[in-house]
């Protein structure tokens, strides 16, 4: 599954966006910075008012408090939250509510944070988003020792969801699937083209092998 990765700081550019995913898949993924977790800032709580996405999305939150977006999220039409491993707060009760938001429940992990550490969690998640750059900007570059940290992973958790996000451009996708990935999430590669339509299926038909 290839899913468009949207970050901006405005809202205008976000619905913009979406409308222009619409024409060629049904599910984006909403990139949300904080300025604390991340050093950047994408669009605010404030923003996601008032509106509704038109195709199913998820969110991707790399901030400090990812609770106060859950009902915002909620009420824009999400399906699901991911959240960062790398925050300081109780897992089990972010988890917990963003369940009872009615929202299923995803852990981000960033290139640095071993397996060993969020182990205790993959259980009580429905997904395990790996970043393959440090979070925070469109464009970074990949970093390719991320694969064998989702090899492992997969050896020990076959049937757990995992997605992949950052850095990647259509000659990455070949490696990402081959260590086991599910889903995998495109930025710059497909919302920065001249032609995003044609981009996403150029990525989808080497996914597809």
């Amino acid at each position: 599954m290839i899913v468009p990765a949207l970050l901006t700081d405005r809202k205008e550019n976000l619905i913009e966006m979406i409308d222009l995913c619409s024409k060629f898949t049904d599910y984006v993924q909403i990139d949300i910075m904080d300025g604390k977790f991340v050093p950047s800032k994408s669009i605010s709580i404030l923003d996601l008012k008032g509106w509704k996405s038109r195709i199913r999305c998820e969110a991707h939150l790399m901030v400090s408090d990812p609770l106060s977006w859950l009902k915002p999220f909620k009420k824009l039409g999400a399906e699901r939250i991911i959240y960062h491993f790398e925050i300081k707060e109780n897992h089990l009760e972010i988890i917990s509510k963003i369940r009872q938001t009615g929202l299923s429940a995803g852990l981000a992990v960033n290139p640095p944070t071993t397996l060993e550490e969020f182990d205790s969690l993959v259980s009580s998640v429905d997904t395990v988003l790996f970043m393959s750059v440090n979070p925070g900007f469109y464009g970074a570059k990949f970093m390719p020792e991320v694969l064998e940290k989702i090899k492992a992973f997969k050896n020990k958790y076959p049937q757990k969801q995992v997605g992949i996000d950052g850095g990647i451009k259509p000659d990455k996708v070949v490696l990402a699937r081959e260590a086991g990935v599910d889903c995998i999430c495109v930025g710059s590669a497909i919302l920065q083209s001249s032609n995003p339509k044609q981009a996403y299926e150029n990525i989808l038909k080497v996914a597809n092998g």
